[in-house]
């Protein structure tokens, strides 16, 4: 996405939808004066003070396009650090694209998406992990991926990581200086102190790391397959957790014969649910097709939904499907608990027994007819990824695979940095390593983006973002 700062872009902010209000956003250096020849109003919008609204109407040429609320925004304290004019229409869809037409044949032009974040990132109101942040909070679907999303959005990892590059580069300064000029600046024993820097920031960048993980399930939700053989009931499951008929039910054995996706909350925790095919041995092309499908979804999965049929006994596909899925996450979902004939569940932990052999994985009685268990459920995921807790605070995370990539990239750096050290090599040396280290960490928070990267970045946006 090449962006001309000279251009005034402008585009729809609201949805495509009919409602009640329609939003306009225009941005550039010829905001004022492009919106400033179409409307009338008791102020001329290039008369009216930053931060102030009017209401007029949108005329051309003796026609009038609809009543509007004109917001004017001057330059740099704006979303884009650019004059910015929002106008709030009557929401119909054909109204608003008659604005637009009007706006780009008077010299504007339709923004790409993304391109109001980016033009914020360009002008330095917003660091990358703050622009990254903006969709996230959008695609928000939990309290807590709302706060993870705010919290990054607020500038707390930026602050974070601008701290240890600035550490890195004085060290590398130092250095540097010392190197030129020994007269004024000591090295003696500076690798002693260098050490206890570096110690110091990896502790900081492994903290970050171990949060990954939870800050990645609360921002995407937790990728949770459910697996078991045909005819136990996984789609009945998903369809009681969702509360609608999403999946088609019958007693045919291998009715699903696809993977089914769908998110749900359980009180705060997102799961992605995937529906898989039922695994046994099978002949059948089509249904072996499901069953693939089902065990790349199990390699993939951060939880396994293990359905086994209580009012059935152990199969031969139960004890292989078992055995697959000793190296996942494991909750075992005992259904068909109402029946009178459910047996003991003693036999299922001797089978789990079998292969488990550290911990076993809790087993639920559940009903997908009553949704009986279902809050243990809830409780047990609780237990799994949250250790029994959901309350998210400030700490500062990263959720973002691109951040942990580099946040490991920054790490080996670091510890080439201990080698060399420990190995007695010149000061020199360490500068290449930190240097490396202080680029990545710039990568995080856009201060060293490629291009590309970031033209990547900005079309994940919605339009008039």
């Amino acid at each position: 996405m090449y962006i001309d700062r000279n251009d005034t872009i402008c585009a729809i902010a609201t949805g495509l939808g009919k409602s009640a209000i329609g939003k306009i956003r225009v941005s550039g250096p010829e905001a004022i004066e492009i919106c400033n020849g179409i409307f009338i109003g008791k102020k001329r919008i290039s008369e009216m003070e930053t931060f102030t609204a009017a209401f007029g109407r949108i005329y051309d040429e003796g026609r009038q396009y609809d009543e509007v609320i004109a917001l004017v925004m001057k330059a740099p304290h704006t979303y884009t650090t650019e004059d910015t004019v929002e106008l709030d229409l009557h929401g119909g869809p054909f109204v608003m694209k008659r604005v637009m037409e009007l706006l780009v044949s008077k010299g504007a032009r339709v923004a790409e998406p993304g391109e109001f974040t980016k033009r914020a990132f360009l002008g330095g109101r917003i660091d990358m992990t703050e622009a990254e942040a903006v969709m996230d909070v959008i695609n928000s679907e939990t309290d807590m991926a709302l706060n993870a999303s705010l919290n990054q959005l607020s500038g707390n990892l930026r602050d974070e990581i601008s701290d240890i590059r600035e550490k890195l580069i004085y060290n590398t300064a130092y250095i540097e200086s010392a190197i030129d000029d020994p007269e004024h600046y000591e090295l003696d024993g500076y690798a002693e102190t260098l050490q206890d820097t570096v110690n110091e920031i990896l502790e900081r960048l492994d903290k970050l790391l171990a949060g990954f993980d939870e800050g990645r399930l609360i921002r995407e939700g937790i990728n949770t397959a459910i697996v078991g053989r045909p005819n136990v009931g996984k789609s009945s499951i998903l369809n009681t957790l969702l509360g609608e008929e999403r999946a088609i039910v019958t007693d045919i054995e291998g009715t699903t014969r696809d993977t089914l996706e769908e998110y749900i909350s359980l009180d705060g925790i997102v799961l992605k649910l995937i529906d898989t095919a039922g695994i046994r041995e099978t002949e059948d092309k089509v249904e072996q097709i499901g069953v693939d499908k089902a065990r790349t979804s199990i390699s993939s999965a951060d939880l396994v939904l293990l359905v086994l049929d209580g009012s059935d006994d152990i199969t031969e596909d139960d004890k292989n499907l078992v055995k697959s899925i000793t190296d996942k996450k494991v909750i075992v979902l005992v259904n068909k608990s109402d029946k009178e004939e459910s047996f003991n569940a003693d036999r299922i932990r001797d089978l789990l027994a079998k292969e488990f052999k550290d911990e076993l994985p809790a087993i639920i009685e559940f009903s997908a007819k009553t949704g009986g268990g279902k809050d243990l459920l809830k409780a047990k995921i609780s237990e799994l990824f949250y250790e029994g807790h959901l309350d998210y605070n400030s700490e500062v995370r990263i959720t973002n695979v691109r951040h942990k990539g580099l946040v490991v990239d920054a790490e080996e750096s670091l510890r080439k940095v201990l080698q060399s050290i420990e190995d007695g090599v010149g000061e020199d040396f360490y500068t290449i390593d930190l240097m490396a280290a202080y680029e990545s960490l710039g990568t995080v928070i856009g201060e060293s983006l490629e291009d590309d990267l970031a033209d990547k970045i900005f079309k994940e946006f919605c339009m008039g973002k």
